[in-house]
C-alpha cells in the first residue's frame, strides 16, 4: 500500500522544494516508486519533481479543482507508488483567502502527516517556538516532524533538536548551508527542469539528503493511502486532433488537465513553436504559459511556424492560450531590455515585460461574450501570475470578466477575436471539464477532413463552464 508525507514549511524561501526533490530522488536512489504532487498552482516545481522521479507530478489545488474531485484524481494517481510525497505551497497555512488550497487544508483532505521545513540559519532554540505555534494554531493538521534546513554544524542542530524535545516535536534531520544546492531563480521563480536538467545537481542533493535526513523516519510517519482504480486515460472516441505547443518556451500544463482533454475525446498533438517549421495537421491549438519572453529571438526567428498559426487563426481554427501562450499571439513582445520581438500577429497589441510583478492570485472569471469554451454569463475559477501587461490591443473584444478572489477587484482581462481566446488566466481543465468539452466540440464541428479549421463555421453547443460560489 502507497504512503503519503506532506512537506510543509514555515514560509517561502525556507527551502522545501529543494528539500523534496532531493527527497524524491534519494528514495528514487534507494529503488522506490515515487509519486510526487504540488499544492497550489504552480507549474515549475513539479517539473523538477519530474525529473527527480521520473514521473509526471500533479498539482493539488482546491481552488481550481473541486475538493471531492482533488482528493479522487490524488488516490487514483498515486498507481503502483511506494510513496507519494506532496510539496506544500508559501508557509503551511498560506493560501487564497480563508486559506483556501494551503497546505494545511490538502493536508487535512488527504489525511496525510505534514513534516515542516524550518530555516535555521541565524536562530536556534527558536526554531522550536516556530513549530511549537504551527503545531498549536491548527491542531487538526499532524505535524509529525521537522526537517531543519541551512543548519551552520553539528551543534547547531543538536541545540534545535533538544529544544524541540522539550515539545515533543520530532527532529527528521537537517542539511548544512550550501549554496550549490540552490536552484537559480528568474522573474517568475526557479529556472525550469526543462531549462537545467543537470543529472549531477539532482544526484549530490540526493546523496546530501541521504545523509543528513532520517528518510527510514520520514517512512515511519508517512500515512497509508488508500487507492482507487487508475482514472481512465483514453477511452472516449476521439473527435478531434488538438495541438498542444511545448517545449522550452511553453511547458506550463497540469498533467490532469491535459488527461482531461484525453478522457474527453481529443488527440493530443504535441508540435514546438521554437523548433518545428509547421503546425501538425490539427483541429485546435493550445498555447499554454512559459517563458517567450526568454526564448522571444528564436520564436521571432521561426517565421514559418508564426505564419503557420496566423493562416490558422485566420481560417477559423478554434485557439485557446494562456500567459506566455498569449503573449505570444500578440504583433510583438519586448523584452526587458526594450527590445522588440515580431511574434504571430492574431492580436494586435504588445506584451511589455515590466520589472515588477502585474498581478499573482486566484481570481474567479465569467465569459463576457459565447466563444469557443463557452457562452456568455459562464463562470471559472482560475489563477493570474505574470510580469508582462498587453498594450495597445484595438483588434480583439475582451473575453472575461474577472474577480480578484482577495480583493474584490472586478476587472476585465483578455481577448477573443474569430475562434481565438487568450488571456493571463491558467484554468485546470479538471476543475472545469465543461470549457475543454466545448473547446473539444468546437475543434471537431467539421473535422471530417482532418482539418476543421478549414471552412470552420461557429456552431456553439450547449454546456456552461460551471459556477463558482
Amino acid at each position: 500500500m502507497s504512503k503519503v508525507l506532506v512537506i510543509g514549511a514555515a514560509s517561502s524561501g525556507s527551502g522545501k522544494t529543494t528539500i523534496t526533490i532531493g527527497l524524491i530522488a534519494a528514495l528514487r536512489a534507494r529503488g522506490l516508486t515515487v509519486q510526487s504532487y504540488k499544492v497550489g498552482p504552480d507549474y515549475i516545481d513539479t517539473g523538477w519533481h519530474a525529473l527527480a522521479s521520473g514521473r509526471a507530478a500533479h498539482n493539488l489545488d482546491s481552488w481550481l479543482v473541486p475538493k471531492e474531485k482533488l482528493r479522487s484524481i490524488f488516490e487514483a494517481t498515486v498507481g503502483d507508488a511506494d510513496v507519494a510525497i506532496v510539496e506544500g505551497v508559501m508557509g503551511l497555512y498560506d493560501g487564497g483567502r480563508r486559506g483556501i488550497s494551503s497546505t494545511a487544508e490538502i493536508a487535512k483532505l488527504l489525511g496525510a502527516p505534514v513534516v515542516l521545513v524550518i530555516d535555521a540559519k541565524s536562530i536556534g532554540a527558536s526554531a522550536a517556538a516556530i513549530a511549537l505555534g504551527f503545531r498549536e494554531y491548527d491542531r487538526e493538521v499532524n505535524i509529525a516532524g521537522v526537517i531543519l534546513n541551512r543548519l551552520g554544524s553539528a551543534t547547531h542542530q543538536s541545540m534545535i533538536e533538544e529544544a524541540m524535545s522539550t515539545i515533543e516535536i520530532k527532529s527528521l534531520g537537517g542539511l548544512r548551508r550550501d549554496e550549490k544546492f540552490s536552484i537559480p531563480e528568474r522573474h517568475l521563480g526557479l529556472l525550469t527542469a526543462e531549462e537545467n536538467s543537470s543529472v549531477n545537481f539532482l544526484s549530490e542533493l540526493s546523496r546530501a539528503v541521504e545523509a543528513g535526513i532520517n528518510i527510514d523516519g520520514l517512512l515511519t510517519v508517512a500515512a497509508p493511502v488508500k487507492k482507487l482504480p487508475p482514472i481512465a486515460g483514453d477511452g472516449a472516441k476521439k473527435i478531434c486532433r488538438i495541438g498542444v505547443a511545448r517545449d522550452e518556451a511553453f511547458s506550463f500544463y497540469y498533467p490532469e488537465s491535459l488527461s482531461e482533454l484525453s478522457r474527453l475525446g481529443a488527440d493530443l498533438i504535441e508540435f514546438s513553436p521554437l523548433h518545428d517549421e509547421h503546425l501538425p495537421t490539427v483541429d485546435g491549438l493550445i498555447l499554454g504559459g512559459g517563458y517567450p519572453e526568454v526564448h522571444a529571438s528564436t520564436l521571432e526567428k521561426n517565421i514559418a511556424m508564426r505564419e503557420s498559426i496566423r493562416r490558422a487563426a485566420s481560417e477559423g481554427m478554434p485557439i485557446y492560450a494562456e500567459c506566455g501562450g498569449y503573449m505570444y499571439l500578440m504583433r510583438e513582445l519586448i523584452g526587458f531590455d526594450g527590445r522588440r520581438y515580431s511574434m504571430c500577429g492574431v492580436f494586435d497589441g504588445r506584451a511589455v515585460m515590466n520589472e515588477r510583478l502585474q498581478t499573482v492570485g486566484y481570481v474567479e472569471a465569467e465569459l463576457i461574450s459565447d466563444c469557443v469554451i463557452g457562452r456568455r454569463g459562464d463562470r471559472v475559477r482560475a489563477h493570474e501570475f505574470h510580469f508582462s501587461s498587453i498594450d495597445g490591443d484595438l483588434s480583439a473584444k475582451k473575453i472575461f470578466r474577472c474577480t480578484r478572489l482577495r480583493t474584490g477587484k472586478i476587472y476585465e482581462a483578455g481577448a477573443i477575436k474569430n475562434n481565438v481566446i487568450g488571456s493571463y488566466l491558467h484554468l485546470h481543465f479538471a476543475g472545469c471539464p465543461a470549457v475543454a468539452e466545448n473547446f473539444i466540440r468546437h475543434s471537431g464541428a467539421d473535422n471530417a477532413g482532418g482539418h476543421a479549421y478549414l471552412g470552420w463555421a461557429p456552431s456553439l453547443v450547449g454546456g456552461g463552464v460551471g459556477g463558482a460560489p
